[in-house]
């Protein structure tokens, strides 16, 4: 099924060099078949590097359905970032399989993935280890409230940071800072430029990141690569916008 190499060797790539990539998340709640033929064309003309798909909740059913069309339909590697275990589909090129480091919830640390360790391994799809953190973006979020676990204070770098090392010494391939769908703002340049100089594993930050020159910002800050769904979802000519800004600095600029 896979045309293209690894998506973890991409994003270990893509760091050594400084290249910074730009990711488009899809909520199949959120987006409809028409829509979302169109998204995938403008990304597509754009050059978005991944498509992210999942949902904290996932009210309707359609994740496999989609999950297949875009497959179909588009060249982007796609990447499920499921909101539970029952968030999986083998139609897509990797799993993130999401530890939530930044809380104190074991299900969402280990007792969820034993329950959905068959079925992930029986799929065959590339498996990234991803130390998940949840960073205050200033409004309560699904996914805060769903994991029942308080998200680390915005202007606590050093939690931050602290907290991704130990996410890459207990063995995560990846470090995914979040400040959820519908933060109010991003998580800080300040606390994105402690954890990156401080890890050697790819950065991946999202939430609240509505605009072309705060993606720049953050990949600046030391985002190696920067995830935006719901600002898409409202404009999605944004693509075009959020990926020429990202794809504009030089692959020598490092965090």
């Amino acid at each position: 099924m896979q045309t293209h190499q690894p998506v973890y060797t991409t994003f270990c790539e893509n760091k050594q060099k400084g290249k910074k990539a730009f990711a488009v998340l899809i909520d199949p709640d959120n987006i409809d078949f028409p829509d979302l033929n169109r998204l995938l064309t403008l990304s597509e003309d754009a050059g978005v590097d991944y498509l992210l798909i999942g949902g904290s909740l996932m009210i309707t059913d359609r994740l496999d359905a989609y999950c297949q069309h875009i497959k179909q339909h588009c060249r982007i590697p796609l990447i499920l970032f499921p909101g539970s275990p029952t968030q999986l589909s083998r139609h897509v090129d990797a799993l993130l399989y999401l530890s939530l480091i930044s809380g104190r919830n074991a299900e969402l640390l280990i007792g969820q993935h034993v329950l959905s360790a068959a079925a992930v391994k029986q799929s065959g799809v590339e498996v990234i280890s991803t130390g998940y953190m949840v960073i205050d973006g200033g409004v309560p979020t699904t996914v805060s409230y769903i994991s029942n676990a308080a998200p680390i204070p915005a202007d606590k770098d050093d939690i931050a940071m602290c907290t991704a090392m130990a996410g890459e010494m207990l063995g995560k391939k990846i470090i995914y800072m979040d400040a959820g769908s519908g933060a109010r703002h991003p998580i800080s340049e300040q606390m994105l430029r402690r954890v990156s100089e401080n890890i050697s594993l790819p950065l991946i930050v999202g939430g609240g990141i509505r605009d072309p020159e705060t993606a720049y910002r953050m990949a600046r800050a030391g985002a190696d690569v920067i995830v935006v769904g719901n600002a898409i979802e409202k404009d999605q000519e944004l693509i075009k916008d959020m990926t020429a800004a990202l794809h504009s600095l030089p692959a020598t600029t490092m965090h």
